[in-house]
């Protein structure tokens, strides 16, 4: 017998619903529907969950086959938290470009090192530039990382394809603009993220 008919069966003989069910294991009754219909696994926290209410081990619930196909979602799982977490962080702290000297200005010969918030002496088109590609990375890692739990098809495919391109604007607009430590910083951020993405494909 199949792990979702097992399901199915320990539930009806508890008399549940769905939403019951669903419930009493502190998830959604479309997570429940979803196990319940063979398209899907809980991951091993809610097999826990699972195990715990109706009195019965995992190894009752599951065969050898089923429990290594979720051993091996919830490692992806968990890899999948971590890049987020990386990339979130790693674009989130590009804020210190507001408050730290990444950038030079020219100011009566002299070159000083200053915070975007104190660039004044640029092209007010260039300066815009920045703070468009600064606050477009910043909420790009916001996003990232309040949005990890998010499975709409559009944001699981996109949301490192976002985060690269934002940083691959950002270096490449601070090269032009001849503004180099800003764009180091943002080079080696690209680096680290496209290693993690060849690394761990």
């Amino acid at each position: 017998m199949e792990f979702y008919e097992k399901l199915q069966e320990l539930r009806k003989q508890k008399r549940l619903t769905q939403e019951e069910l669903a419930e009493a294991l502190f998830v959604s009754r479309t997570a429940v529907s979803k196990w319940e219909s063979g398209r899907g696994y809980p991951n091993i926290d809610s097999l826990k969950a699972i195990s715990n209410f109706f009195g019965v081990t995992i190894d009752e619930l599951l065969s050898g086959d089923e429990l290594l196909t979720i051993a091996e979602e919830d490692t992806k799982q968990k890899q999948k938290h971590f890049f987020d977490l990386v990339f979130g962080l790693l674009d989130c702290s590009i804020a210190m470009f507001f408050f730290l000297p990444f950038f030079g200005q020219k100011l009566d010969a002299i070159i000083q090192e200053v915070s975007l918030l104190s660039l004044t002496e640029i092209a007010p088109y260039l300066r815009t530039a920045y703070f468009v590609v600064v606050i477009g990375i910043i909420v790009s890692g916001i996003l990232t990382l309040a949005l990890q739990n998010c499975y709409q098809a559009f944001w699981v495919k996109n949301k490192s394809k976002i985060s690269l391109a934002l940083n691959a604007a950002g270096a490449l607009l601070f090269i032009i603009s001849s503004q180099p430590y800003a764009a180091a910083f943002l080079f080696i951020f690209l680096i680290i993220k496209v290693l993690m993405l060849v690394k761990w494909k």
